[in-house]
Protein backbone atom coordinates (compact mmCIF):
# COMPACT_ATOMS: atom_id res chain seq x y z
CA UNK A 1 0.00 0.00 0.00
CA UNK A 2 1.15 2.97 -0.79
CA UNK A 3 1.31 6.42 1.10
CA UNK A 4 -1.79 8.22 -0.57
CA UNK A 5 -3.24 4.57 -0.41
CA UNK A 6 -2.58 5.04 3.41
CA UNK A 7 -3.89 8.45 3.58
CA UNK A 8 -6.60 8.09 2.39
CA UNK A 9 -7.54 5.12 4.36
CA UNK A 10 -6.99 7.06 6.95
CA UNK A 11 -9.68 9.45 6.57
CA UNK A 12 -12.03 6.95 5.60
CA UNK A 13 -11.30 4.94 9.08
CA UNK A 14 -11.25 8.63 11.09
CA UNK A 15 -14.82 9.41 9.44
CA UNK A 16 -16.04 5.43 10.06
CA UNK A 17 -15.55 5.41 13.39
CA UNK A 18 -17.14 8.88 14.31
CA UNK A 19 -20.17 7.88 11.99
CA UNK A 20 -20.42 4.62 14.87
CA UNK A 21 -23.91 4.95 16.75
CA UNK A 22 -22.97 2.54 19.08
CA UNK A 23 -20.61 0.07 20.84
CA UNK A 24 -21.04 -2.88 18.87
CA UNK A 25 -20.73 -1.28 15.62
CA UNK A 26 -17.02 0.04 17.26
CA UNK A 27 -16.26 -2.94 18.24
CA UNK A 28 -16.96 -4.65 14.70
CA UNK A 29 -14.72 -1.34 13.17
CA UNK A 30 -12.23 -1.93 15.53
CA UNK A 31 -11.03 -5.28 14.45
CA UNK A 32 -11.38 -4.20 10.88
CA UNK A 33 -9.29 -1.24 11.09
CA UNK A 34 -6.52 -3.17 13.45
CA UNK A 35 -6.85 -6.74 12.82
CA UNK A 36 -4.91 -9.34 11.70
CA UNK A 37 -6.97 -8.99 8.14
CA UNK A 38 -6.72 -5.08 8.61
CA UNK A 39 -5.47 -2.80 6.03
CA UNK A 40 -2.39 -1.11 7.92
CA UNK A 41 -1.52 -4.96 8.97
CA UNK A 42 -1.42 -5.54 4.89
CA UNK A 43 1.03 -2.97 4.85
CA UNK A 44 3.55 -4.26 7.52
CA UNK A 45 3.42 -7.40 5.16
CA UNK A 46 4.56 -6.25 2.18
CA UNK A 47 7.07 -3.65 3.15
CA UNK A 48 9.33 -6.74 2.38
CA UNK A 49 8.93 -5.50 -1.17
CA UNK A 50 10.75 -1.90 -0.22
CA UNK A 51 14.33 -1.34 -0.18
CA UNK A 52 15.73 -0.86 3.50
CA UNK A 53 15.21 2.91 3.04
CA UNK A 54 11.73 2.95 2.09
CA UNK A 55 10.81 0.02 4.94
CA UNK A 56 12.11 2.62 7.49
CA UNK A 57 10.19 5.63 6.09
CA UNK A 58 7.45 3.93 4.93
CA UNK A 59 6.93 1.94 8.62
CA UNK A 60 6.87 4.92 10.84
CA UNK A 61 3.83 6.10 8.60
CA UNK A 62 2.12 2.84 9.20
CA UNK A 63 2.75 2.81 12.49
CA UNK A 64 1.34 6.40 13.14
CA UNK A 65 -1.55 5.57 11.23
CA UNK A 66 -2.41 2.81 13.68
CA UNK A 67 -1.61 5.17 16.67
CA UNK A 68 -4.67 8.09 15.24
CA UNK A 69 -7.05 5.03 14.12
CA UNK A 70 -6.29 3.77 18.03
CA UNK A 71 -6.96 7.23 19.63
CA UNK A 72 -9.73 7.80 17.51
CA UNK A 73 -11.53 4.24 18.59
CA UNK A 74 -10.82 5.29 22.45
CA UNK A 75 -11.98 8.65 21.68
CA UNK A 76 -15.24 7.77 20.14
CA UNK A 77 -15.61 4.37 22.56
CA UNK A 78 -16.01 7.14 25.72
CA UNK A 79 -18.51 9.20 24.06
CA UNK A 80 -20.72 6.37 23.30
CA UNK A 81 -20.11 4.35 25.98
CA UNK A 82 -21.41 8.01 28.42
CA UNK A 83 -24.38 7.68 25.84
CA UNK A 84 -25.23 4.34 26.84
CA UNK A 85 -24.36 4.75 30.19
CA UNK A 86 -26.85 7.63 30.05
CA UNK A 87 -29.32 5.58 28.79
CA UNK A 88 -29.19 2.48 31.27
CA UNK A 89 -29.42 5.19 34.10
CA UNK A 90 -32.32 6.76 32.66
CA UNK A 91 -34.55 3.73 31.56
CA UNK A 92 -33.63 2.20 35.12
CA UNK A 93 -33.76 5.20 37.87
CA UNK A 94 -33.62 2.51 40.91
CA UNK A 95 -30.06 0.41 39.61
CA UNK A 96 -27.77 2.60 41.52
CA UNK A 97 -24.85 -0.21 39.90
CA UNK A 98 -22.13 1.61 38.03
CA UNK A 99 -22.04 -0.12 34.71
CA UNK A 100 -18.35 -0.78 33.19
CA UNK A 101 -19.04 -0.86 29.76
CA UNK A 102 -15.55 -0.87 29.14
CA UNK A 103 -14.32 -3.68 31.22
CA UNK A 104 -17.57 -5.82 29.49
CA UNK A 105 -16.23 -5.25 25.84
CA UNK A 106 -13.11 -6.75 26.88
CA UNK A 107 -9.51 -6.21 24.95
CA UNK A 108 -6.25 -7.87 24.12
CA UNK A 109 -4.43 -10.00 26.21
CA UNK A 110 -1.41 -8.57 27.55
CA UNK A 111 0.82 -10.80 25.32
CA UNK A 112 -1.17 -10.07 22.94
CA UNK A 113 -0.56 -6.32 23.87
CA UNK A 114 3.31 -6.50 24.43
CA UNK A 115 3.67 -9.14 20.54
CA UNK A 116 2.06 -5.88 18.89
CA UNK A 117 3.92 -3.51 20.76
CA UNK A 118 7.49 -5.35 19.68
CA UNK A 119 5.93 -5.60 16.15
CA UNK A 120 5.38 -1.99 15.79
CA UNK A 121 8.85 -1.11 17.36
CA UNK A 122 10.55 -3.25 15.06
CA UNK A 123 8.68 -2.59 11.92
CA UNK A 124 9.55 0.87 12.32
CA UNK A 125 13.08 0.35 12.26
CA UNK A 126 12.57 -0.93 8.73
CA UNK A 127 12.18 -4.87 9.87
CA UNK A 128 9.38 -7.39 8.14
CA UNK A 129 7.44 -9.64 9.84
CA UNK A 130 7.73 -13.04 8.98
CA UNK A 131 5.85 -16.31 10.04
CA UNK A 132 6.24 -20.42 10.07
CA UNK A 133 4.48 -23.43 10.94
CA UNK A 134 4.37 -24.55 14.58
CA UNK A 135 4.70 -28.15 13.38
CA UNK A 136 8.54 -28.28 11.98
CA UNK A 137 10.62 -30.82 10.56
CA UNK A 138 13.66 -31.60 12.28
CA UNK A 139 15.73 -29.87 9.36
CA UNK A 140 14.34 -26.56 10.01
CA UNK A 141 14.43 -27.24 13.80
CA UNK A 142 17.74 -28.68 14.38
CA UNK A 143 19.70 -29.66 11.00
CA UNK A 144 19.97 -26.68 8.92
CA UNK A 145 20.44 -24.27 12.34
CA UNK A 146 23.88 -26.24 12.88
CA UNK A 147 22.53 -28.60 15.66
CA UNK A 148 24.27 -32.29 14.25
CA UNK A 149 22.29 -35.47 15.15
CA UNK A 150 24.52 -36.24 17.61
CA UNK A 151 24.59 -32.81 19.44
CA UNK A 152 24.51 -32.63 23.11
CA UNK A 153 22.85 -29.02 22.96
CA UNK A 154 19.65 -30.56 21.03
CA UNK A 155 18.73 -31.67 24.86
CA UNK A 156 18.73 -28.27 26.44
CA UNK A 157 15.55 -28.09 24.33
CA UNK A 158 13.32 -30.47 25.85
CA UNK A 159 11.15 -31.41 22.39
CA UNK A 160 8.04 -32.79 21.84
CA UNK A 161 8.03 -35.41 19.02
CA UNK A 162 5.30 -35.40 16.94
CA UNK A 163 4.06 -39.37 15.78
CA UNK A 164 4.47 -38.76 12.00
CA UNK A 165 6.60 -39.76 9.67
CA UNK A 166 9.95 -41.17 10.73
CA UNK A 167 10.87 -41.34 14.77
CA UNK A 168 12.01 -37.92 15.67
CA UNK A 169 11.53 -36.10 12.14
CA UNK A 170 8.90 -34.42 12.73
CA UNK A 171 8.45 -31.90 16.23
CA UNK A 172 6.51 -28.77 17.85
CA UNK A 173 8.78 -26.22 17.06
CA UNK A 174 11.47 -25.48 20.02
CA UNK A 175 12.17 -21.89 19.09
CA UNK A 176 11.19 -19.72 16.45
CA UNK A 177 14.90 -19.67 14.60
CA UNK A 178 13.37 -22.32 12.07
CA UNK A 179 11.64 -19.12 10.41
CA UNK A 180 15.01 -17.60 9.98
CA UNK A 181 15.93 -20.68 7.98
CA UNK A 182 12.15 -19.95 5.76
CA UNK A 183 12.72 -16.85 5.26
CA UNK A 184 16.61 -17.50 3.66
CA UNK A 185 15.42 -20.20 1.74
CA UNK A 186 12.54 -17.75 0.53
CA UNK A 187 14.03 -14.75 -0.58
CA UNK A 188 17.09 -12.75 -1.39
CA UNK A 189 18.88 -10.79 0.85
CA UNK A 190 19.36 -8.31 1.93
CA UNK A 191 16.97 -9.54 5.04
CA UNK A 192 16.15 -7.61 7.86
CA UNK A 193 13.06 -9.89 9.44
CA UNK A 194 11.78 -10.61 12.59
CA UNK A 195 9.79 -13.75 14.02
CA UNK A 196 7.42 -13.55 16.79
CA UNK A 197 5.18 -16.92 17.59
CA UNK A 198 4.52 -19.54 20.01
CA UNK A 199 6.77 -22.40 20.89
CA UNK A 200 7.01 -25.38 22.82
CA UNK A 201 9.19 -27.67 25.12
CA UNK A 202 8.58 -30.49 27.64
CA UNK A 203 8.73 -27.53 30.48
CA UNK A 204 7.43 -28.21 34.10
CA UNK A 205 4.86 -25.09 34.91
CA UNK A 206 6.00 -22.85 37.28
CA UNK A 207 6.49 -19.22 38.16
CA UNK A 208 9.01 -18.69 35.06
CA UNK A 209 8.55 -21.59 32.72
CA UNK A 210 5.78 -22.82 30.86
CA UNK A 211 5.47 -25.70 28.49
CA UNK A 212 3.66 -23.74 25.35
CA UNK A 213 5.24 -20.02 25.57
CA UNK A 214 6.39 -17.07 23.25
CA UNK A 215 9.65 -16.00 21.45
CA UNK A 216 10.04 -12.98 19.12
CA UNK A 217 13.43 -13.70 17.06
CA UNK A 218 15.25 -11.31 14.27
CA UNK A 219 17.38 -11.57 11.01
CA UNK A 220 19.62 -9.67 9.62
CA UNK A 221 21.78 -10.76 6.06
CA UNK A 222 22.86 -7.79 4.48
CA UNK A 223 26.66 -7.43 2.83
CA UNK A 224 29.28 -5.93 5.52
CA UNK A 225 27.31 -6.69 8.78
CA UNK A 226 29.08 -6.71 12.06
CA UNK A 227 29.45 -7.38 15.61
CA UNK A 228 29.17 -3.65 16.11
CA UNK A 229 25.92 -3.69 13.95
CA UNK A 230 24.41 -6.72 16.53
CA UNK A 231 25.38 -3.92 19.36
CA UNK A 232 24.21 -1.03 18.15
CA UNK A 233 20.63 -2.71 17.05
CA UNK A 234 20.27 -3.98 20.56
CA UNK A 235 20.75 -0.89 22.29
CA UNK A 236 18.62 1.20 19.93
CA UNK A 237 15.68 -1.78 20.79
CA UNK A 238 15.91 -1.13 24.70
CA UNK A 239 16.03 2.77 24.66
CA UNK A 240 12.46 1.92 22.54
CA UNK A 241 11.27 -0.29 25.04
CA UNK A 242 12.26 0.10 28.39
CA UNK A 243 13.66 3.48 28.36
CA UNK A 244 16.46 5.70 27.95
CA UNK A 245 17.53 4.45 31.82
CA UNK A 246 18.60 1.18 31.02
CA UNK A 247 22.03 0.24 30.05
CA UNK A 248 23.22 -3.02 27.57
CA UNK A 249 26.05 -5.46 27.90
CA UNK A 250 27.19 -8.57 25.86
CA UNK A 251 28.74 -11.22 27.43
CA UNK A 252 30.54 -14.33 25.32
CA UNK A 253 28.40 -17.38 25.36
CA UNK A 254 27.90 -20.17 22.82
CA UNK A 255 24.89 -21.21 20.42
CA UNK A 256 25.42 -23.77 17.63
CA UNK A 257 23.68 -21.48 15.45
CA UNK A 258 25.91 -18.32 16.01
CA UNK A 259 29.77 -17.45 16.20
CA UNK A 260 30.72 -15.46 17.99
CA UNK A 261 27.62 -15.58 20.27
CA UNK A 262 26.64 -13.62 23.24
CA UNK A 263 24.19 -13.18 26.17
CA UNK A 264 22.99 -9.60 25.97
CA UNK A 265 21.84 -8.19 29.41
CA UNK A 266 20.27 -5.27 30.38
CA UNK A 267 21.19 -3.19 33.98
CA UNK A 268 17.91 -1.61 35.16
CA UNK A 269 18.03 1.59 37.21
CA UNK A 270 18.60 0.44 40.44
CA UNK A 271 21.73 -0.78 38.99
CA UNK A 272 20.52 -5.21 38.89
CA UNK A 273 21.47 -6.64 35.78
CA UNK A 274 19.10 -8.91 34.16
CA UNK A 275 19.78 -11.49 31.19
CA UNK A 276 17.35 -10.80 28.58
CA UNK A 277 18.28 -13.04 24.97
CA UNK A 278 20.67 -14.98 22.94
CA UNK A 279 22.56 -13.38 20.45
CA UNK A 280 25.30 -13.74 17.64
CA UNK A 281 27.03 -13.47 14.41
CA UNK A 282 25.25 -15.89 12.07
CA UNK A 283 26.93 -19.23 11.58
CA UNK A 284 28.64 -19.40 8.24
CA UNK A 285 26.78 -23.25 8.44
CA UNK A 286 23.38 -21.78 9.22
CA UNK A 287 24.10 -19.02 6.15
CA UNK A 288 24.80 -22.27 3.81
CA UNK A 289 22.16 -23.83 4.96
CA UNK A 290 20.01 -21.20 3.77
CA UNK A 291 21.34 -21.31 0.44
CA UNK A 292 23.82 -17.88 1.26
CA UNK A 293 27.01 -17.71 0.17
CA UNK A 294 28.95 -16.19 3.97
CA UNK A 295 31.97 -14.88 1.46
CA UNK A 296 29.39 -12.86 0.63
CA UNK A 297 26.56 -12.18 2.85
CA UNK A 298 27.00 -11.93 6.64
CA UNK A 299 24.41 -11.71 9.54
CA UNK A 300 23.36 -11.28 12.81
CA UNK A 301 20.36 -13.17 15.08
CA UNK A 302 18.56 -12.38 18.43
CA UNK A 303 16.14 -13.21 20.09
CA UNK A 304 13.83 -12.83 23.01
CA UNK A 305 11.02 -14.61 25.37
CA UNK A 306 7.88 -12.39 24.48
CA UNK A 307 6.30 -13.22 27.42
CA UNK A 308 8.97 -12.78 29.93
CA UNK A 309 9.18 -9.29 28.32
CA UNK A 310 5.78 -8.84 29.07
CA UNK A 311 6.56 -9.91 32.43
CA UNK A 312 9.14 -7.12 33.02
CA UNK A 313 7.55 -4.73 31.73
CA UNK A 314 4.47 -4.66 33.80
CA UNK A 315 5.75 -5.86 36.64
CA UNK A 316 4.38 -9.49 36.83
CA UNK A 317 6.21 -11.81 38.61
CA UNK A 318 4.89 -15.75 38.04
CA UNK A 319 4.26 -16.46 34.36
CA UNK A 320 1.43 -18.75 35.16
CA UNK A 321 -0.56 -15.80 35.84
CA UNK A 322 -0.53 -14.78 31.66
CA UNK A 323 -2.31 -18.44 30.85
CA UNK A 324 -5.03 -18.80 33.71
CA UNK A 325 -7.49 -16.40 32.58
CA UNK A 326 -8.43 -14.82 35.73
CA UNK A 327 -10.73 -11.94 35.05
CA UNK A 328 -9.67 -9.84 37.74
CA UNK A 329 -5.77 -10.79 36.90
CA UNK A 330 -5.92 -9.53 33.21
CA UNK A 331 -8.07 -6.49 33.36
CA UNK A 332 -5.65 -4.99 35.06
CA UNK A 333 -3.08 -4.34 31.84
Amino acid sequence: MNKIDLDSHLSESLAAIEAARDLESLKTLDTELLGKNSATTSAKKNLGQLDPEERKVEGKRINEIRDQIQKKILGRKLVLAEEENSLQLENERLDLTELDLGHRLGHRHVITQTWERLEDLFVGMGYTVAEGPEIEDEWHNFGALNFPLSHPARDMYDTLYVDYGEPQSTLLRTHTSPVQMRVMESQEPPIYSIMPGRVFRSDTADATHMPVFHQIEALVVDRGITFADLAGTLDAFTSAYFGKDFVTRLRPSYFPFTEPSAEFDIRRPDGTWLELAGCGMVHPNVLKAGGLDPEEWSGFAFGFGLDRLALMRHGIDDLRELFRNDHRFLSQF
